[in-house]
C-alpha cells in the first residue's frame, strides 16, 4: 500500500512542478506574475476559486467540526454560500477596477492611510490561514508514512514544496496547478462519499452510533456559536483578496461574473461532501487514535474506510488540495509587501525584472513566517477562526462600503480597519476580556471586533469629509 502512496504523491508533486516550470517560462512582466497578465477565462477561474477556498480549513477544520457536532457543522461553509450571493454582483465590478491587490482598491477608494492598514491585516490573516495549510499538510504525510514523516517534519516538507512552487510563476503558476487540483479533487470525493456511506451501514448505521444531536440543525451548538462559525466565513469570502485578485485576473468582466455561477454550485457540492465525510468517518471510528486528533478524521477515513486505490486517490487529493489552498494564501499576502509597499513606497519605478526578483524573495520571507507558526500552532479550527476575525472584522466591511455605501469617508474606514485588528489581537490577551459584560467575554473575538470596526466606521463617517466624486467614479 505504501508504494501506491509514494506513487500517486510523486506523481502529484511532478505534474503541480511542472506547471510552475512550464508557467514560469511564461512570465515576464509584473501583470504576468501578480494577476496572469489578466487573461483567465472562466472555466480556469471556477476551477481557481474553487479550489483556492476549500483547503485546510474544510478538509481539516471543518471536518474536526463535523466529527464533534455532525451535519451541523454546515453552518461553517453555509457563511460562504451566502457571501458567494453577493459576491455575484461585486465580481464584473470588481473585474472592471482591474488592479493587482485589494489594498489599490482601499487607496482608490478612501487613502492611503486605509491601504497601508488593510495590506497589515492582510498579512496577518493571510500567513496564518498559510500555517495551518502546511501544518494540516504535514499531518497527511504523517498518516501516510507513520514510521518515516513525524508531523512536524510533513509540516516543514510541505512549507518547502509550496514556496519553491509558488515562487516561480506567481498568480500563473497558483491558477492552472488549481485547474488540475481542483478537477482530482471533486471527482475523488464524489466517487468516496457513497462508498464511505455505503460502509457506516446507511442512514440506519449512521443513527444507531450517532447521537441524535449530529442529525439536528442546529446540534449541540447555540444559535450564537453556530453564528461564530458562520459569520466569519461569510466575511471573509465577502472582502476575500485571493478572489479579488482573481477576478483582477479574469479576461472580461462577464468572465468574472460567469465564474461565480460555476463556484457557487461547486462549493455547495464539495462543501456538503466534505462534511459527509468526516460525519460517516466520525461513525465508522467513534474511539481510538482519531478521536484524540479529530482533525485528522478525513485522511485517517481515507486511509483505514477505503479500497487501496480509493483511498490513497482521495489522500492524495487531500494533499493536492493542502498545497494549493497553501500556495494562493501566501501568494497573495507576497503581492501586498510587493505592490503596496515595495512598488508603492521603495522602489516606484523599478524594472520588471527587479519586481519579480523581490516578489519571489517575498514568498520566501512570508512562507517562512508562516512556517514558525505552522510548528506553534495548536488547534488549526481556532488558527482558522482567527485568521478569519482579523480579515472579517478589519476589512471586510470597508470592502463592501466601497462598493455600496458612498457615504462611508476615507477615514472611517481607516477607523474601521485599525479598530477591527486591534480589537481581535488583543481579544485573548489576558485580563481584556474582563472589563467587557459577561455575554461579550464568553464569546469569541468575531462578533466584539466586527460590532466595534462597524461603530467605529459610522462614526467616524459622520464627523469626517466624504469621498469625492472621483473616489466614487471607479466603484459605480
Amino acid at each position: 500500500m505504501s508504494s501506491l502512496y509514494v506513487i500517486l504523491l510523486v506523481v502529484i508533486a511532478v505534474v503541480l512542478m511542472g506547471v510552475s516550470l512550464f508557467r514560469a517560462s511564461l512570465v515576464k512582466t509584473k501583470a504576468d506574475y501578480l494577476v496572469a497578465g489578466r487573461s483567465l477565462p472562466a472555466i480556469v477561474l471556477v476551477l481557481t476559486l474553487l479550489t483556492s477556498w476549500i483547503g485546510a480549513g474544510s478538509l481539516f477544520a471543518g471536518a474536526e467540526n463535523a466529527y464533534r457536532n455532525g451535519f451541523a457543522a454546515l453552518w461553517q461553509p453555509a457563511g460562504g454560500w451566502l457571501g458567494l450571493l453577493l459576491i455575484y454582483f461585486i465580481a464584473p465590478r470588481a473585474r472592471k477596477f482591474a488592479q493587482f491587490t485589494l489594498p489599490d482598491l482601499l487607496e482608490a477608494r478612501y487613502n492611503q492611510t486605509a491601504r497601508v492598514l488593510g495590506t497589515i491585516a492582510i498579512l496577518f490573516a493571510y500567513v496564518g490561514i498559510t500555517s495551518y495549510q502546511f501544518k494540516g499538510g504535514g499531518n497527511v504525510l504523517h498518516l501516510i508514512f507513520p514510521d518515516a514523516i513525524t508531523p512536524e517534519l510533513g509540516t516543514f516538507i510541505i512549507a518547502a514544496f509550496v514556496i519553491i512552487s509558488t515562487a516561480l510563476a506567481g498568480m500563473s503558476s497558483v491558477a492552472y496547478m488549481d485547474v488540475a487540483i481542483g478537477s482530482l479533487v471533486t471527482v475523488i470525493c464524489l466517487i468516496s462519499t457513497p462508498m464511505l456511506f455505503l460502509k457506516a451501514g446507511g442512514w440506519a448505521g449512521l443513527h444507531a452510533v450517532l447521537p441524535p444531536s449530529h442529525f439536528q440543525v442546529l446540534g449541540d451548538l447555540s444559535l450564537v456559536r453556530a453564528l461564530e462559525f458562520l459569520v466569519p466565513t461569510m466575511l471573509l469570502m465577502l472582502g476575500n483578496q485571493v478572489m479579488y485578485q482573481k477576478f483582477f485576473s479574469a479576461k472580461s468582466e462577464k468572465d468574472a461574473r460567469i465564474s461565480v455561477i460555476g463556484w457557487i454550485l461547486g462549493t455547495l457540492l464539495l462543501e456538503t461532501v466534505i462534511v459527509a465525510i468526516a460525519v460517516f468517518g466520525s461513525a465508522l471510528y467513534p474511539t481510538g487514535e482519531v478521536s484524540q486528533h479529530p482533525y485528522e478524521i478525513i485522511p485517517y477515513t481515507a486511509r483505514h474506510g477505503l479500497p487501496a486505490l480509493m483511498g490513497a486517490l482521495l489522500l492524495s487529493a487531500v494533499f493536492a488540495k493542502v498545497i494549493s489552498t497553501a500556495s494562493n494564501y501566501l501568494f497573495s499576502p507576497a503581492t501586498n509587501l510587493v505592490n503596496d509597499v515595495f512598488v508603492r513606497y521603495i522602489a516606484p519605478g523599478a524594472s520588471n525584472k527587479r519586481v519579480l526578483i523581490i516578489s519571489r524573495l517575498a514568498v520566501v520571507l512570508l512562507g517562512s513566517w508562516a512556517l514558525y507558526q505552522a510548528v506553534y500552532a495548536q488547534s488549526i479550527l481556532q488558527k482558522m477562526l482567527y485568521a478569519y476575525t482579523i480579515y472579517s472584522a478589519a476589512l471586510t466591511p470597508v470592502v463592501l462600503a466601497a462598493f455600496y455605501l458612498k457615504r462611508v469617508t476615507p477615514w472611517g474606514a481607516v477607523a474601521a480597519i485599525a479598530t477591527g485588528t486591534v480589537v481581535t489581537l488583543a481579544w485573548d490577551i489576558p485580563g481584556v476580556k474582563g472589563v467587557f459584560p459577561a455575554i461579550l467575554a464568553d464569546r469569541d473575538a468575531i462578533f466584539p471586533a466586527l460590532f466595534a470596526a462597524v461603530a467605529a466606521m459610522i462614526l467616524v463617517s459622520l464627523v469626517t469629509p466624504g469621498p469625492s466624486a472621483k473616489q466614487l467614479a471607479e466603484f459605480s
